[in-house]
């Protein structure tokens, strides 16, 4: 492996689903970067699962979606078991729970069971595509200096990378070091990673709420579950932990719950013939053909970053927030993490946005991974069982300077945990509306990015007028018209009724698919410039 370049503007530290997905949104935004992993190569565990409705419409962005599909369980197996073991005549089985209230699809992209082990290599391919040399396994973090990595709260209008840290790197193969000079660094290391730790960013929260061995094993269940096929197989009691497909047929992961002051936990846990003891009871074959393929052992935490940024060291993911896996919230929260800060360090390296703006991430994503910490936590305390929400995400709402409030609104919960209700008010995700048009467009999710885009119901000369302005002081907008020309909705009027506007209005999106303004007609004045240039200074 030859050196790392000498300067980046961004540098990613680890290369799991968050950081590899921050490199391709970075890439889609022409932002040079680095990203550092210290594996040899992906995760070989499943480990994480589900894929929700709002990770797959940032997926779909980046051209991902099928991809993602392909490597995943089939959409008819996505369902949820219980029974007192795999065999139970008496088992019950439902399916992800959706709100469908006034009878509406609110999204593009429905979530898909794929296992980390499957989704990473999807997502390493297209970052190495997008970013060749850029992508460096088997190269770890040693240390970062700088002024700004020790003072937090220090501020500068320099976004090169002459500015920023000096990051000191180690290829693991063959020992050399390398020092990169970064001007931003994004720690997206895991929960253990060591760039929070030595951003001197403190993590709150309860550790040890319980501990599980995830067993990776083959047995021939296929035609056992053939009846009863489902992403994960909740075992009721007196059985322990539960079983998550792989593929529903020969692989398998089974999660084992056990105390680890036990006298005998780790004679037990190291022991492959109790190992497999433990699949044949839970499964309920005694007689089970099982072959352990290797053992990950866990702890369930609930902890939040105090803050996520320190100067120019930022985090995202389980570097940032540690979330009961009862949900499957954690890895979709750091993608929506990812996206949020993307296009802010996009703004701010190109020089369009004042480094203020990455202020706006944490205020907008803390306060989601708050509520989805609380959520996952209930659910895990909960002796009834819970549901897994595919679009508890789609409720995510922003109150920060990078959004431009209806002054009338009052400002919405970071999660509505009652369900989605499609809102065009600023802050929100964009509703999705679906669209008839050019193959690639389907939705008006379609239409995000890379740079804002104002969707209008009408085409409009005087919204023009106001993109045209705010292009001419260096921030493109594209503007969408719904007009039945190019674009028109499959159900007419769906545009105005979810997004609350008049045949005159517009709503200004961003590349992250959240509202940042809406108007209902077009303003005298350059308005919509203004606005963006006020959401850019991120409130410096």
């Amino acid at each position: 492996m030859h050196a790392p370049p000498s300067t980046t503007p961004v540098l990613i530290v680890g290369g799991g689903p968050i950081g590899l997905t921050l490199s391709i949104l970075l890439s889609r935004y022409g932002v040079d970067h680095l990203l550092v992993e210290a594996r040899p190569g992906t995760s070989r565990h499943p480990k994480a699962r589900g894929i929700a409705a709002r990770s797959m419409e940032i997926l779909r962005r980046c051209g991902l979606e099928d991809a993602v599909r392909d490597a995943g369980l089939p959409a008819a197996q996505v369902f949820f078991y219980r029974g007192r073991n795999l065999v139970d005549p008496d088992f019950v089985r439902t399916g992800v729970a959706h709100d469908a209230s006034c009878g509406d699809e609110h999204t593009p992209a429905p979530g898909v069971i794929c296992s980390q082990d499957a989704l990473e290599p999807v997502l390493l391919r297209r970052a190495r595509e997008w970013a060749p040399d850029r992508i460096r396994f088997g190269m770890r973090l040693l240390s970062f200096t700088g002024a700004e990595a020790e003072a937090g709260d220090e501020r500068t209008s320099e976004t090169g990378a002459g500015a920023g840290l000096d990051v000191l790197l180690e290829d693991r193969d063959t020992g050399r070091r390398h020092t990169v000079r970064a001007a931003w660094l994004v720690g997206c290391d895991g929960a253990a990673g060591t760039v929070r730790p030595r951003a001197g960013i403190a993590m709150d929260g309860p550790t040890g709420l319980a501990h599980y061995l995830s067993i990776r094993f083959e047995a021939p269940l296929g035609a056992v579950v053939a009846d009863r096929a489902s992403a994960a197989y909740f075992l009721a009691p007196p059985a322990l932990g539960g079983f998550m497909a792989v593929d529903n047929d020969r692989n398998w992961i089974y999660q084992y719950p056990f105390d680890p002051e036990h006298p005998r936990a780790s004679e037990d846990l190291d022991d492959p013939h109790r190992l497999a003891a433990l699949v044949r009871t839970a499964a309920g074959i005694p007689d089970l053909d099982v072959t352990v393929r290797d053992t990950l052992s866990w702890r369930m935490d609930a902890r939040l970053a105090a803050g996520y940024r320190s100067g120019r060291v930022l985090l995202a993911g389980d570097a940032a927030h540690v979330v009961p896996p009862t949900g499957g919230h954690g890895m979709n929260t750091g993608i929506g993490d990812a996206d949020n800060l993307a296009w802010k360090l996009a703004a701010v390296v190109a020089g369009r946005a004042d480094p203020a703006l990455l202020d706006s991430y944490d205020a907008e994503r803390r306060p989601v991974a708050r509520r989805v910490i609380d959520v996952s936590d209930g659910n895990a305390r909960s002796r009834t069982g819970y549901r897994i929400d595919d679009e508890l995400l789609l409720t995510a709402a922003y109150r920060s300077t990078a959004v431009a409030p209806d002054p009338d609104l009052p400002a919405p919960p970071p999660l509505d945990v009652t369900g989605y209700h499609p809102s065009g008010a600023p802050g929100h995700r964009a509703p999705h509306v679906r669209l008839v048009g050019p193959p690639e467009v389907a939705s008006t999710l379609d239409l995000v990015g890379p740079d804002f885009t104002l969707i209008t119901a009408a085409d409009t000369p005087a919204w023009h007028r106001q993109a045209d302005a705010a292009a001419a002081v260096g921030i493109p907008v594209t503007v969408h018209p719904l007009d039945g020309v190019r674009l028109r909705e499959e159900h007419p009027g769906a545009f105005r009724r979810l997004y609350g506007l008049p045949a005159s209005g517009a709503a200004l999106v961003r590349p992250d698919g959240h509202i940042a303004w809406r108007a209902a007609a077009p303003p005298a004045n350059p308005e919509l410039r203004e606005v963006l240039r006020r959401v850019l200074i991120g409130g410096g």
